[in-house]
């Protein structure tokens, strides 16, 4: 098969056994540095993937994908609500949507005073979106009923509060009345579920009680109610309020949950950049010793070069032998490392196991974590990405050795051979 001259000799540098033993051990470990960093960049940013999506469906488990509110200073009537949640029923791409009550207020029992979340819903809605069934139980869930000022509340929030099924904890609301004299208001309620859904936000705030039991103490406070929405795809959620938002009334607004929760996948995207800019780190390293690996056949090859310039190769062919020699080494080294990292990062739940029990020790302790198991997502565009940038990184690498070499003069080579 024809190959040009430079291609011909630059893998002819590569398979040969010639090198002193310095500059083959300097190319070895080049190879295995770039694929020690590229496996690495891998598997840590497909654990981190894993983590982001656990941490996203738990936050969903318990949360709307959009909610539905009033608008700063709107007063929406009874009749302005039924309307637009009528009008969302009948969307494409809403998979579900219920009227709920929401408020701050304090959870009182004993010498305890907690702050808490109070959401009002309707469970026979709510079991219909499917909103929170992974950790509510539908028994619990069919326990509030209507008028009954029945309470389902996270499980930290119990245990601080020392409270069991069948305990009694009263919430305060506080209100001001119309001349500013501070109101609140008390209302006991008998707790009759505990939930856990492994996120502190829900576990340590959360309160649920049916809507009409909420709403009978938020009085006519426009901003305690709403709707909540589903989705048939939560990811669509900002696509999709944006285009509820502008066929509903004026008087209405709606947020999905990328707004809700933006603080924490802003962290964990920085905390990924930050991740890959260190792991990359060891690439640029590995390319260093390409570097200073090619300098070293540069020298090592001058006569080689002033022979091949002498029978007529031109300066840009010899820079293409050692430019062939180096990406050679620089790819391998990358096609190694993707497939180590894929390797370990498909089988990452069989080996954490296995070090666990070899190592004795818990990675993931139960009674210190909620996820008791590493979550692997990995992403063929990130794959490709990281491929990508390690193979560019590698190649830049070749460029000044190749250089240096397409500017050796054949009678100064020769001169003391």
């Amino acid at each position: 098969m024809f190959q040009p001259l430079s291609v011909f000799v630059g893998l002819r540098y590569v398979r040969s056994r010639t090198h002193k033993f310095f500059v083959s051990f300097i190319t070895w470990v080049s190879l295995a540095g770039v694929s020690v960093g590229v496996a690495a960049l891998i598997v840590i940013l497909s654990v981190m993937n894993g983590f982001e999506s656990e941490l996203r469906e738990r936050l969903l488990a318990l949360t709307s994908h959009a909610r539905v509110l009033a608008g700063e200073g709107a007063t929406p009537d009874d009749q302005l609500w039924q309307r637009s949640l009528d009008q969302l029923r009948a969307t494409e791409g809403v998979a579900g949507a219920a009227p709920y009550a929401e408020m701050q207020a304090l959870a009182l029992r004993a010498a305890e005073m907690l702050p808490v979340q109070l959401r009002g819903i309707d469970p026979q809605l709510e079991r219909a979106m499917s909103t929170g069934a992974e950790w509510l139980a539908l028994g619990e869930l069919d326990a509030l009923i209507r008028g009954e000022d029945r309470l389902i509340l996270g499980r930290v929030i119990a245990e601080r509060l020392g409270a069991t099924p069948g305990d009694a904890v009263t919430l305060l609301v506080p209100s001001i009345d119309a001349d500013g004299t501070p109101r609140p208001r008390l209302r006991e309620f008998e707790l009759v579920g505990i939930f856990e859904a492994g996120l502190q936000e829900h576990d340590g705030t959360l309160a649920f009680a049916h809507l009409d039991d909420v709403l009978a103490m938020t009085g006519d406070d426009p901003r305690a109610r709403g709707i909540q929405l589903r989705f048939d795809n939560a990811l669509a959620a900002p696509v999709i309020s944006k285009s509820l938002a502008a066929g509903l009334p004026a008087e209405l607004v709606v947020r999905d949950w990328t707004q809700d929760h933006a603080s924490y996948f802003r962290a964990i995207r920085i905390e990924k950049a930050m991740m890959s800019i260190i792991l990359l780190l060891i690439v640029a390293v590995a390319t260093f010793n390409i570097v200073a690996m090619l300098v070293m056949v540069v020298n090592d090859k001058r006569t080689d070069i002033a022979i091949l310039r002498s029978l007529g190769v031109s300066p840009r062919g010899v820079l293409g032998v050692f430019f062939t020699q180096g990406l050679v080494i620089g790819w391998v080294g990358v096609l190694l490392g993707v497939l180590l990292g894929v390797l370990l990062s498909v089988n990452v739940g069989d080996i954490v196991p296995v070090l666990e029990r070899v190592f004795d020790f818990r990675l993931m302790d139960p009674e210190v974590y909620y996820v008791t198991r590493i979550p692997v997502e990995l992403r063929l565009t990130q794959v490709t990405s990281i491929a990508a940038l390690a193979l560019l990184l590698t190649a830049l690498a070749t460029v000044y050795p190749a250089a240096r070499a397409a500017r050796i003069a054949p009678a100064e080579a020769l001169r003391y051979e």
